[in-house]
């Protein structure tokens, strides 16, 4: 998995041996999943594959045999794990990048590790961005199938009893070798005991780290991992014969300069701005809140300027000649700059994506009052997410101000002012009372945009994303009652006033 880098990183008096050690080592050990799954042997550099027995060797005794050598009857086929790419982006300050003393590698280091490590395990249990040569996440397989159990009050049944979690998964020839749960699901399980009075939930010293604490259930080890693998709106637990599962590393990690392109349409420059914070390039949806209305297609680039694109050769329509230009290389007569000059004089030429003086003329209008309109739209929004997580229709609210752990963390360093204005929440019900919530609104608009000063609503299963098959519905986290809103910025009594009227509406 190789890993790529912003600007300098003290890798010169590093080996890639050393590296790749150092990371993989602490990727398998802070890892809640992989350490239950089976390794294989590492990639090297140059394989995007690795082959995978597909089939199991068979045994017979000879003697009772009629001489003739016996053959498998089983067909091997061609299996494979596919290598993927998995890049983290480490923003660092100009001043840390130009102290040539500061150790940049024993800072980042860690964080690198545990984003790895957390990425990979949400990957394998959620489907969350996961590559589409990996299989569909462990919970997310078990909820499609109805491999799944209600909690009920009675726990132990729940769990160890027939047609509880263990019963469904030793039902289909498998051992439950290992489970992974939320933190909150400790205080359930203490004090269960079996029918002797024995408990069947205790804990245990690792053998692995030193001192840190591990559980098992009935002999299995469970894990409540604090790397945000298993979060609040996840099962509360997953079991499994994990060691069903292979994995392999490929030995390569890679230090290159690359330039961080960052969409902050949603964020706006009044929420988040970017480049502050280590973005090279961003980019802005101005028909959404820079226009406000709805009426003017529009765009805009913008360009940090501090970005070397001649360090490498990642780049060559930057760094190599342009014959369009007479032989003309942007990275040399514009520098920095190179990136957004060669928009200008080559793809805007070739494209005539010029934006009309009328359509300026509104976006302008639009930024005078962007601070005024988004200040409006968090408030409004916050107050609907606060109504909504308390609604007895409603099974979960996505938005980041309910995160909890290292993503709330996150979330109140970089949008102390609120953010997302735009979400999206679960109806406790079908697909077709969701349907029915967003055609039973009046004040919202039913519409695919999203930034308007007006409300709007969709149901995205059956418009927007109504292409995809289930399987990529769910890996995108689109459910059959998902439901998407763009809040704007009427009273919030009007607002409120109409979801109760589209809560009333799929009562009956």
């Amino acid at each position: 998995m190789p890993v790529s880098m912003i600007e300098r990183l003290d890798t010169s008096a590093l080996s890639d041996e050393q590296v790749y050690a150092e990371v993989i080592k602490g990727i398998t050990e802070g890892s809640t999943v992989l350490p239950l799954m089976t390794r294989l042997p590492d990639l090297t550099k140059k394989q995007g594959k690795l082959a995978v027995l597909s089939a199991l060797p068979q045994a017979y005794f000879v003697s009772g045999d009629t001489g003739i050598k016996q053959t498998t009857k089983a067909a091997w086929e061609n299996v494979y794990i596919t290598s993927e790419e998995l890049a983290v982006i480490i923003p660092i300050s100009e001043a840390v990048l130009d102290d040539v003393d500061y150790d940049i590698w024993a800072a980042v280091r860690q964080p690198l590790i545990d984003v790895f490590y957390s990425k990979i395990d949400r990957a394998i249990l959620h489907s969350d961005n996961r590559p589409s040569s990996w299989p569909i996440g462990v919970a997310t397989q078990a909820a499609a199938t109805g491999h799944q159990v209600a909690e009920t009050a009675e726990l132990y049944q729940d769990l160890l009893g027939v047609g509880g979690v263990l019963n469904l998964i030793e039902a289909d020839g498998y051992s439950a070798n290992g489970a992974v749960a939320q933190t909150g699901f400790k205080a359930k399980m203490r004090g269960l005991v079996d029918a002797n009075k024995q408990p069947i939930f205790r804990s245990a010293y690792s053998n692995g780290n030193a001192g840190s604490m591990v559980y098992e259930l009935d002999g299995n080890p469970i894990h409540f991992p604090a790397n945000g693998s298993m979060a609040t709106g996840d099962p509360l637990a997953v079991f499994g014969d994990f060691k069903q599962a292979v994995f392999a590393m490929r030995k390569e990690l890679t230090f290159n300069g690359i330039p961080v392109l960052i969409d902050s349409t949603f964020a706006t420059p009044f929420l988040f701005r970017p480049i502050e914070h280590g973005a090279d390039i961003v980019i802005h949806s101005a028909t959404k809140f820079i226009g406000g209305h709805g009426t003017v297609m529009g765009g805009v680039i913008v360009d940090g300027g501090k970005f070397d694109w001649a360090q490498n050769d990642k780049f060559p329509g930057l760094s190599r000649p342009n014959p369009s230009y007479h032989g003309v290389v942007f990275s040399q007569v514009a520098g920095n700059l190179a990136y957004i000059i060669k928009l200008r004089t080559t793809l805007l030429r070739d494209t005539g994506a010029t934006i009309s003086p009328f359509n300026s003329f509104l976006l302008l209008q639009g930024l005078e009052t962007l601070s005024l309109r988004v200040e409006r739209h968090v408030q409004n929004a916050l107050a609907v997410v606060d109504y909504l997580k308390n609604h007895p229709l409603v099974k979960r609210v996505n938005h980041p101000s309910l995160a909890t752990g290292r993503a709330k963390e996150l979330y109140d360093r970089y949008y102390p002012n609120g953010g997302a204005s735009i979400f999206t929440f679960e109806i406790d019900g079908t697909e077709e009372q969701a349907r029915k919530f967003t055609e039973s609104l009046e004040l919202f608009s039913l519409l695919a945009n999203v930034a308007d000063v007006k409300s709007l609503v969709i149901h995205p299963a059956s418009t927007t994303h109504s292409q995809l098959s289930q399987e990529e519905l769910l890996t995108a986290g689109i459910k059959p009652n998902t439901i998407r809103l763009s809040i704007g910025t009427e009273h919030i009594d009007d607002i409120i006033a109409d979801l109760d009227h589209g809560f009333a509406a799929i009562r009956q």
